[in-house]
């Protein structure tokens, strides 16, 4: 049986001590590649030099929404140089979050419109050059539908690229699929708690569908007290096979058929 995983954070300082470990427990569990993202500019050399080390690793680099207010205000020219890099496969991660707006977190709520334009201004430079560059493009979303697929709207057909780390309901799925995109899972498929989530799964065109840890966060059953790595992104796929009434082995090579065919990846 062969994975991808097609979302890690394997920069993080959580890796440090074990990386090479990580990287041979995922490989013996059947995790043949996994991509690992940058979330802000100072973190794009390191993701390259990750890819460079690893040869089952790739790497997309981007501006996650949490680094907006920090960045360049043109972050165009930075990410197209590192996305020269022949290991690099996808823009991102990048995308919208209004879960921790100033409202929420300082009490200032006088601060939420010029953050919700910062990162709107931000996630529009990271689309334009996807689609310049025929990229496709990892997506975060997070308590902004609305605004996040408005923004999409204008690329229907000229872009693409996933939702990572998918947890919204069954009209948001459609509406993202709408769109050409596809859908990845995370650990948050096997919690216990996450029924409607497993439901909206089940109803996805298989074509359109991944699987993914989102390491270091995010682990899976039965590891929700520990590190994620990649090698767990197993129970992603077992929920995901159990929720879908098909054999595991299938849905790996489906998904991994699916991340294949998206970034471009060695078969």
């Amino acid at each position: 049986m062969k994975l991808v995983d097609t979302h890690a954070h394997l920069t993080d300082k959580r890796f440090h001590d074990d990386l090479n470990a990580v990287v041979q427990r995922a490989a013996e569990a059947g995790v043949g590649t996994i991509i690992t993202l940058a979330t802000e500019l100072d973190e794009c050399e390191a993701v390259l030099k990750l890819a460079e080390r690893f040869p089952a690793v790739f790497a997309a680099v981007g501006v996650h929404p949490h680094h907006a207010a920090t960045s360049p205000d043109d972050v165009t020219d930075a990410l197209a140089e590192f996305a020269k890099h022949p290991k690099v496969v996808a823009i991102g991660e990048a995308g919208m979050d209004y879960h921790y707006l100033p409202s929420r977190m300082q009490q200032r709520p006088d601060l939420d419109a010029p953050t919700k334009a910062r990162q709107r201004s931000v996630f529009a430079q990271q689309l334009e050059l996807a689609a310049r560059l025929d990229k496709p493009i990892v997506i975060h979303l997070r308590e902004c539908t609305d605004d996040l697929l408005e923004l999409m709207t204008p690329y229907r057909g000229r872009l693409r690229g996933v939702f990572h780390c998918f947890s919204e309901d069954a009209d948001v799925a459609r509406r993202v699929v709408e769109l050409g995109f596809h859908i990845s899972f995370s650990g948050m498929l096997t919690f216990k708690k996450n029924a409607a989530l497993r439901e909206v799964a089940a109803q996805l065109p298989q074509e359109r569908v991944m699987v993914e840890t989102d390491c270091p966060y995010m682990s899976p059953e039965p590891h929700r007290s520990k590190r994620c790595e990649p090698a767990f992104v197993v129970h992603t796929a077992t929920a995901l096979a159990v929720a879908r009434g098909a054999a595991v082995e299938t849905v790996a090579q489906q998904t991994t058929e699916n991340a294949t065919r998206l970034f471009g990846l060695p078969c």
